[in-house]
């Protein structure tokens, strides 16, 4: 059997599993919590130790399961999901999906990490400190650049620290009215427009040329005075790397602008170019997805900035530095400083596995990742530009860095089928498949970066399940409109995502508007 029929035969577990608080029995419970260690002291007296406003007037609302229940919960639902321990997931585009070695998972979590508390005092986190400091140091070779801080908790709070350190410099420099607009291009991440905008910020968006470059003219046209900072990501979300960026840098700074580079997309430059060698001021880094710790799915991740020395006073505080007479320390003195961009010095078991897989692969390999990960998306691009119905945004361009986003615009016109349909099919091989951000510029867009995690044949794998799904729009229409078929669900009411009177985020506010399964509560 090839993987291909073995794919199709893929069917995904089903267990119609309730939700936890549904499980509840009273009196039930996976562990007993031992009481006082003594006694000595009873429940009341440990509890009068506490202040007043810190106890709870009631019993905590948790769900009361034994722990058999418990684990047969919870691998039930790990069995309905889909990832990259039991699939091939290079369809996360723009991602960066890897293979995140299971040791590094090891390492966060022994005791001496996960048993910090944030709140001691340094010269009893000497280890975790060094951790911090170390990384930092790491990614000033990677970078070309001087500052660190692993504060953001992911690159869309990455980009909010940059435009926080943009704000401060200029609010220093007697010019924070003045300068009141922030550059970005349209293929760069939307958190590279949407971020600055938040921050109070005016943004212009620079339209690409017709070989999928930033226009450059544009670019001329829209800096000025009044332009506080730029922000690109290289390669954009298109693959294509920008090969002209040190001429918008140079333009920038002609006018004293920063200039910010978001570094998501950095998965085929390690080892190859540098922060610096573009001329940026600042940048940040997913230690998440490039770095080799998870992805998680919003949280817990790092986004780390990385700046020019002269920008140190405005980076978040504190700042983890190093002196031989007092060791690792965190340095609060920065009265210049953006703030803090999140509580305490950052998520640590993401540095943690940074840094472990960093210093496991070292300069060469790090330069081997991007080598491969290039490989791999140009081979990838190659056999995807076969199948029927499927087109590259900027066909002109070449060659691509890490991913490329594709178009099913052709099939669309011949089928009636788009990425959403191919999307609903991809279930049914027991791997996924993602589209774009919103707004799609590109029509009917895919988005694929196969990383350097994965072979050759889980690429060639993934591709004949795209070119089967192409296959199935031009030849069997009702098979599409069916799929999926063989997943945990089959067509999702939308209804309950688009309107707020029915969703129901929390099991609080599901109580709030239901009884049993999605019964709206009787008035």
């Amino acid at each position: 059997m090839n993987n291909l029929e073995r794919m199709k035969k893929f069917h995904q577990a089903k267990w119609n599993e309730p939700v936890i608080y549904e499980m509840s029995e009273p009196g039930e419970r996976a562990v007993l919590v031992p009481g006082p260690c003594c006694d000595c002291v009873s429940t009341d007296d440990a509890l009068a130790t506490l202040p007043k406003e810190m106890l709870r007037e009631g019993v905590a609302n948790l769900p009361e399961v034994a722990q058999l229940q418990l684990v047969r919960h919870y691998n039930h639902l790990s069995q309905e999901n889909i990832g990259v321990d039991g699939n091939i997931d290079i369809g996360q585009g723009t991602c960066t999906m890897k293979y995140n070695p299971k040791v590094n998972d090891r390492l966060a979590g022994q005791p001496k990490v996960t048993e910090m508390h944030p709140l001691q005092p340094a010269e009893t986190a000497q280890g975790i400190l060094e951790i911090f400091h170390r990384t930092g140091e790491l990614f000033k070779e990677i970078s070309g650049l001087d500052v660190f801080s692993m504060q953001p908790g992911g690159g869309s709070h990455g980009v909010l620290a940059l435009a926080s350190i943009v704000r401060a410099y200029w609010r220093d420099k007697g010019e924070e009215e003045k300068r009141d607009e922030i550059i970005t291009t349209l293929f760069s991440h939307p958190a590279d427009c949407a971020v600055p905008i938040v921050k109070g910020y005016k943004v212009v968006i620079i339209q690409p040329d017709a070989d999928g470059y930033p226009d450059i003219e544009a670019f001329k046209a829209a800096i000025s005075d009044r332009t506080a900072a730029i922000f690109f990501t290289n390669p954009e979300d298109t693959g294509i790397f920008n090969v002209r960026i040190k001429e918008f840098t140079r333009l920038a700074h002609e006018k004293n602008i920063l200039c910010c580079y978001d570094q998501a997309n950095a998965n085929g430059l390690l080892g190859i170019t540098r922060t610096a060698e573009a001329n940026f001021d600042m940048s940040f880094f997913n230690l998440h997805k490039t770095f080799g710790a998870p992805h998680g799915c919003g949280g817990p991740a790092t986004g780390m900035v990385a700046a020019k020395k002269e920008l140190r006073p405005y980076l978040p505080m504190p700042l983890v530095e190093y002196a031989p007479e007092k060791g690792y320390y965190l340095d609060f003195d920065l009265p210049k400083s953006c703030g803090k961009i999140k509580s305490f010095w950052g998520v640590a078991p993401v540095v943690v596995k940074a840094y472990s897989w960093i210093m496991a692969l070292g300069a060469d390999g790090l330069r081997e990742v991007s080598r491969v990960a290039i490989l791999n998306n140009n081979y990838c691009m190659k056999k995807i530009l076969e199948i029927k119905g499927a087109s590259i945004s900027f066909p002109n361009h070449p060659s691509r860095i890490e991913q490329a986003r594709y178009s099913w615009q052709k099939m669309k016109e011949d089928t009636g089928f788009g990425t959403a349909d191919v999307q609903r099919c991809i279930a049914d091989f027991g791997t996924h498949y993602w589209s774009s951000h919103e707004p799609w510029v590109i029509p009917e867009p895919f988005t694929i970066e196969p990383s350097e995690s994965y072979s050759k044949q889980d690429i060639d794998d993934y591709v004949a399940v795209l070119a089967e799904i192409a296959r199935m729009c031009y030849e069997e229409p009702e098979a599409v409109k069916a799929a999926p078929v063989n997943s945990t669900v089959s067509h999702t009411d939308h209804d309950y995502f688009d309107d707020a009177a029915k969703y129901a985020i929390t099991w609080r506010a599901y109580n709030k508007k239901y009884d049993g399964y999605f019964e709206p509560k009787k008035k």
